[in-house]
């Protein structure tokens, strides 16, 4: 795709400087539900790490993966600004804040 752009209006290699420089661009395909876990100072001190491990185990994918169905991509975020909820997500554009792990894996089966 970037080839095809890159013909029509600069050259590859600036194309691809714009795409990778700014965060709102991706190289691959993202899935249907974006789960964004933060793992900020306050939320990491509150167990993020352990969702973070959840989230893996329940989705079979690493952060910064998408699963095979393209249903979730699982993002690790450094700051949701929402400290006061930590530790805190965003899955699916909602802010879910005061997670455990336990409830983390409820979310993702209800939103499967």
């Amino acid at each position: 795709m970037l080839k095809r752009i890159s013909e029509r209006r600069n050259s590859l290699s600036q194309i691809y400087g714009v795409v990778t420089f700014y965060a709102q661009f991706y190289l691959t395909r993202r899935g249907k539900c974006i789960i964004k876990q933060c793992d900020g100072t306050a939320c990491h001190v509150r167990g993020a790490g352990k969702i973070v491990d959840a989230i893996e185990k329940e989705l079979g994918v690493k952060a910064g993966e998408t699963t095979p169905d393209y249903k979730f991509t699982f993002e690790v975020v450094y700051c949701l600004g929402s400290c006061g909820l930590s530790p805190v997500a965003v899955v699916d554009d909602k802010v879910v804040g005061r997670l455990v792990p336990e409830k983390m894996v409820q979310i993702l089966r209800e939103t499967k």
